[in-house]
């Protein structure tokens, strides 16, 4: 199956916030790094600290976000530094947020490698925070920046207070190309003579600096609930019934009564239903209503649909109705994935259908256009990428008459094992399409979920094979590239020959895979063929047709290709590999055909 591709998201926060000229000198060092998309630049006078938000793949997100530090630190003297909001150094905060096909623990580990870094080679104090910090108390990021820049002779020298990671400075006050790691202090010699260096003088380029607190943490939506209302103390209750933190519990009159404190004298507070969220109500002059306005900073404990319907669910007790869904800035693609086969299965409806009509009904459901009109295209982070990203165009995105057109010339791809990931694709996209059927047949209300779960199948297999559509042609392509390489010296032939013998190893591994993914088609078609909707029991059998045809299609490119390598060991075994599934296929096509003409 095709690898999720990893994205994550960077939001640091820096501490200028009125010269654009000092911000445009960091964003540059930024998206010098290739494959970041800078999302936002969102600069304050009066914090004087600008919020800047990019995305890419993880090393790069990384590399990026160093870049932007160490070019911070250069720029930004905090010795001069005054503004509203709380900071500790040029480079506040630095959080790593997982947006798909990582985890936020995968984050918090490239965090403190990327602390690590700035320390030793940036000479930037850092902090390790949120996910990625070493004790409990420090994944507050308060705790972290407690005293903020103006504590930096107390922040650099007290043991407890020091940062996770600090650069080496020697006896005469310079720094050393090395960090400090006070995680793994086993030397207290060494420790003591660091804090007296420390002590007599900090070297400018740390004063300069400061300290950076760096990171991991969830994805945090911010979410506007639209409400038929113009009563902000009404939209206040909603967002205290709904909130994490709740509401104090009162003595008498739940509204004007006096709170009640605990032994302690705290506050004895009623919690919310939403783990992970923040909310309060408030009034919009601009639309004429009353909303909940919601920051989720856990996705996973509370998604935005789960959200979504505890505010309609208090909303209602309320008199209230929710009539629409407000997002603020971007979010991850899954958010409303998730959301669209939420409101699907509530319905029981199947939610192996297309992405785009999941995230339609998710659009829906939650009135995500009542406002305004809402376009995934400029709202979710992973389209972003995708249409700012300079590719060529793809095969899967021809017309079917152009992509005829485009096999039929006489450039030698895309050929016949990119074919036979179509047919693939072809013959899943059948078999989803009886469980689909099947799944909303009259009288079959019972069994919904058994075919919604098939067509769920098919539509992930589906999308697998037109990723391999695209990834044959490509390894045609890098065959291509490699005898293109230049040969004239000893050196340059060995380069090109083992070059060329790579892009045809992998060039046979890339059909191999298509023939895997094609024969997963069988059981879908056969599953169809036997339970799914008589009516359609000829959709199911040309699907196995088309998925028979896709293995052995696919198969005659593994063989062609294994037959230009090198290592015979290697090539025997995918031609073995290749036989063996071309076998179990032309099985598997003549049961399944067998049940198809029993039923017709």
């Amino acid at each position: 199956m095709a690898k999720e591709k990893q994205i994550i998201e960077c939001v640091p926060n820096f501490s200028e916030g009125r010269d654009m000229s000092v911000i445009k000198q960091i964003t540059d060092a930024i998206e010098s790094v290739e494959g970041i998309k800078l999302l936002d630049v969102d600069p304050g006078e009066a914090t004087n600290r600008t919020v800047v938000t990019f995305v890419g793949e993880p090393q790069a997100v990384v590399e990026a976000a160093f870049r932007g530090a160490r070019k911070a630190a250069e720029v930004i003297d905090m010795r001069r530094h005054h503004g509203a909001h709380p900071r500790m150094g040029a480079t506040d905060v630095l959080p790593l947020i997982p947006v798909s096909g990582i985890t936020l623990e995968e984050c918090a580990e490239l965090a403190r490698q990327l602390a690590a870094r700035m320390a030793r080679e940036a000479g930037i104090p850092c902090y390790a925070y949120e996910a990625s910090a070493f004790t409990p108390e420090r994944k507050n990021l308060a705790v972290c920046r407690a005293g903020e820049y103006e504590a930096i002779v107390e922040k650099l020298t007290t043991p407890g207070k020091q940062p996770d990671f600090m650069p080496i400075i020697t006896e005469n006050g310079e720094l050393r190309t090395e960090r400090y790691d006070c995680t793994k202090c086993a030397n207290e010699t060494n420790h003591t003579s660091q804090l007296s260096v420390l002590s007599s003088q900090l070297p400018e380029e740390i004063l300069r600096s400061g300290c950076t607190a760096v990171g991991a943490r969830d994805f945090l939506i911010a979410v506007n609930y639209n409400l038929n209302t113009t009563s902000t103390r009404r939209a206040n209750a909603i967002a205290f019934d709904v909130r994490e933190k709740g509401r104090p519990r009162r003595e008498g009159n739940p509204i004007t009564g006096t709170p009640m404190k605990d032994a302690d004298g705290k506050t004895i507070m009623i919690p919310g239903t939403l783990k992970g969220t923040k909310a309060i109500g408030w009034y919009i002059d601009e639309y004429g209503i009353a909303q909940v306005s919601m920051n989720i900073t856990n996705i996973n404990q509370s998604p935005l649909h789960v959200c979504f319907d505890e505010v309609c669910r208090c909303a209602q007790n309320r008199g209230i109705r929710v009539t629409g869904t407000e997002i603020v800035g971007l979010v991850p693609k899954r958010v409303l994935i998730d959301a669209g086969k939420y409101f699907l299965e509530k319905q029981h409806r199947s939610v192996g259908i297309p992405e785009e009509d999941i995230l339609n009904i998710a659009i829906h459901s939650m009135g995500l256009d009542d406002l305004k009109p809402f376009n995934p295209r400029e709202k979710v982070i992973e389209f972003l990428m995708e249409d700012g990203a300079d590719t060529k165009k793809k095969l899967v995105d021809l017309t079917v008459k152009g992509f005829a057109e485009e096999t039929s010339r006489e450039s030698p791809a895309p050929g016949g094992g990119t074919i036979a990931a179509y047919m693939g694709a072809l013959g899943a996209a059948l078999g989803t399409m009886v469980a689909n059927l099947s799944s909303h047949k009259p009288g079959w209300d019972d069994r919904w979920k058994e075919f919604s779960d098939w067509a769920d199948r098919g539509q992930t297999l589906m999308t697998e094979l037109l990723h391999l559509v695209d990834e044959d042609t490509d390894a045609f392509n890098r065959i291509m590239a490699a005898f293109g390489m230049p040969k004239k010296t000893d050196e340059e032939k060995a380069a090109r020959t083992a070059a060329i013998q790579a892009a045809t190893l992998y060039a046979a591994q890339v059909p191999l895979h298509t023939m895997e993914a094609s024969a997963k088609a069988f059981d879908i078609c056969r599953a169809m063929a036997e339970q799914g909707n008589p009516a359609s029991v000829s959709d199911a059998g040309v699907g196995a047709l088309a998925a028979r045809a896709a293995v052995l299609g696919a198969g005659l490119n593994v063989k062609i290709n294994a037959g230009s390598l090198k290592d015979r060991a290697v090539a025997e075994q995918l031609i073995a590999e290749a036989n063996d599934l071309i076998q179990k296929a032309n099985e598997a096509e003549k049961e399944i055909m067998a049940i198809v003409e029993s039923k017709l």
